[in-house]
């Protein structure tokens, strides 16, 4: 991405008016705000898995928390401060693992800032976790077919069809974060939900649902840089899941995709596959 295409990014998550795109260079964490009400605080950062349910908060763009019943907490692509996080909520004050599925800044987001908060493993490519400079303790750098075990969810490295480089800062040169990846978490007692990362739609997600049988997918909607919703609609078939969670999506112009859109797809297929938009900040049951 070149310089001039880097600089409106950057205005864009500055809330600069004008175009804007995903991709490739890192911006500076906005701390959290000290004074957040408490109703914010208790959906965004505290909220306790209900009883015997698996419950998914979505934070914008491809950026999720997720809580098992066994006490788990995941976080998924922790962009915190992306467009449409929710307002002045206080991050989660616990986490197990985070999972990051490629090097650009809009998806390894506070990644370190919140592994330094809460203590949490970092699972990504063998090259990414290296350039993120983390304690070797909470470092997991993997590849796709590496498989872990947090609490009581097994999580899958599975690929993916996309870019990754990584900026330590805007000033520094971009370096090969590895291959991309997209997971599986298989949650005991719960569903199995499939986060796909950044990627197109590809054959081997037949194989994602072949071995692993996921019921939920997280899968990118907008466009530009990942699949939209004909493709999504493509990918959903081949995965062969009940509900699809759409991500990626209108945090920037180019992001052009609806999930309204892929509703329509997955109708032109007979797909009977739901599409579960989520609003960003709330707790969702699954």
């Amino acid at each position: 991405m070149g310089n001039k295409l880097k600089a409106v990014v950057v205005g864009a998550v500055l809330g600069v008016a004008g175009a804007a795109f995903a991709q490739g260079t890192p911006t500076t964490p906005a701390a959290p705000k000290a004074d957040a009400k408490a109703a914010v605080k208790a959906a965004a950062g505290k909220a306790v898995a209900t009883a015997g349910k698996t419950e998914v908060t979505w934070w914008g763009h491809a950026a999720f928390v997720v809580k098992t019943p066994g006490g788990a907490t995941i976080a998924i692509d922790p962009w915190l401060t992306n467009p449409k996080a929710p307002q002045g909520a206080t991050w989660p004050e616990a986490v197990d693992a985070i999972l990051v599925s490629h090097g650009h800044f809009d998806h390894v987001g506070e990644t370190k800032a919140l592994a330094q908060k809460t203590n949490a493993k970092v699972y990504g490519s063998f090259e990414l976790v290296n350039l993120l400079g983390l304690p070797e303790a909470q470092g997991v750098g993997a590849n796709a077919g590496g498989t872990f075990t947090v609490k009581d969810a097994t999580i899958h490295l599975v690929e993916a069809v996309h870019s990754s480089s990584y900026q330590a800062d805007p000033k520094s040169a971009s370096q090969y974060a590895g291959a991309p990846l997209g997971f599986v978490i298989e949650i005991a007692n719960g569903p199995t939900l499939y986060h796909a990362g950044d990627t197109g739609a590809f054959q081997s997600m037949g194989l994602i649902a072949e071995q692993f049988k996921p019921t939920v997918a997280m899968l990118p909607i907008g466009g530009h840089f990942t699949m939209d919703p004909p493709q999504a609609a493509v990918a959903a078939k081949l995965l062969k899941v009940k509900t699809v969670v759409p991500m990626h999506y209108g945090t920037f112009p180019a992001l052009a995709g609806t999930p309204d859109a892929l509703t329509t797809e997955l109708k032109k297929t007979r797909a009977t596959t739901k599409v579960l938009a989520l609003e960003p900040g709330k707790a969702t049951p699954l």
